[in-house]
């Protein structure tokens, strides 16, 4: 049915960089807003990165701003967050998200949600 499967995680050293990618199944993308958020362990959710539906606005936590970056491509129905200059802090589950286009960027709702996928930033 509708389906979010996150891919790209894994282990990569302090300063180093790593792509993660949404995949979409049984819906399509174009009409939704995308959302990047991870959980660390004993932390709260933290939204990290957002994408309109067509690309046109972006939005990034602190924490983030200047190392990630967000995007897509509707007609492979993909998100992707590259993520450059990683640190240990980093080091979480990553999860990507869709919601309707009047979501709030780093908030929601959203409407679905993948699996997750685990990464680790460590020497």
């Amino acid at each position: 049915q509708l389906q979010l499967v996150e891919s790209g995680g894994g282990l990569v050293q302090p300063g180093g960089s790593l792509r993660l990618s949404c995949a979409a199944s049984g819906f399509f993308l174009d009409t939704y807003s995308i959302g990047w958020f991870r959980q660390a362990p004993g932390k709260e959710r933290e939204g990290v990165a957002y994408i309109s539906h067509n690309g046109g606005r972006t939005a990034y936590a602190d924490s983030v701003k200047g190392r990630f970056t967000i995007s897509r491509d509707n007609a492979k129905n993909r998100a992707d967050l590259q993520m450059n200059s990683l640190t240990p802090e980093d080091t979480a589950v990553y999860y990507c998200a869709a919601g309707a286009y009047t979501v709030v960027p780093l908030e929601g709702p959203y409407d679905y949600w993948g699996q997750g996928t685990h990464v680790t930033v460590s020497s």
